[in-house]
């Protein structure tokens, strides 16, 4: 069984082509590193769609019974309004997630206290004209007062395209592998 990569795109790459799903994110790199030992999957948004985290466990269970997939070993990560996304999701069903990296992302959701135990790595340029890094630290500041383990990396010269360092870095790839749920 291999570890899961879930990869939640943003907004550009709504629609019905689903080739723009790969314009941005962990594809690049993957294609890349003949070595890399995730199963990447990526459901598509329609145009006027949002992440929704119900709708994702379904697809997620039919993933899981479709693919070899090592459940100890479910990782997900998301740019943009993927970034949302992945912090929704991770919110909703913190259980199903060894490690999440949202990017340039931001939830309304309130409650990040139920990850403790999730691997957090979120990233996000300083310089973000489309989701203020205030909105996301704000986030990772009420997940750190209740006990959540958050690494936070900020791009000091970064605007909303922090996933451009974020998924050509070996080393989110290495810290993703580094955790496994009990």
């Amino acid at each position: 069984k291999a570890p899961l990569l879930i990869f939640l795109h943003g907004s550009g790459e709504a629609g019905g082509d689903v080739f723009k799903v790969m314009t941005n994110g962990p594809w690049n790199y993957a294609k890349a590193h003949a070595e890399f030992p995730f199963i990447v999957v990526a459901p598509q948004l329609l145009v006027d769609g949002e992440w929704n985290p119900e709708q994702l466990k379904a697809w997620l269970e039919d993933v899981e019974a479709r693919l070899p997939v090592d459940r100890r070993r479910i990782y997900l990560t998301g740019l943009s309004r993927g970034g949302g996304g992945t912090w929704d999701f991770a919110m909703r069903y913190p259980d199903l997630f060894a490690a999440i990296a949202p990017v340039s992302g931001y939830s309304n959701l309130k409650q990040p206290c139920g990850l403790k135990g999730v691997g957090i790595w979120a990233f996000h340029g300083a310089k973000d004209d489309i989701v203020p890094i205030a909105d996301e630290a704000a986030l990772v500041d009420r997940a750190r007062a209740c006990g959540v383990d958050i690494n936070y990396t900020i791009y000091p010269e970064g605007n909303h395209n922090a996933w451009d360092a974020t998924y050509s870095d070996p080393t989110l790839y290495a810290w993703l592998l580094s955790h496994e749920r009990p």
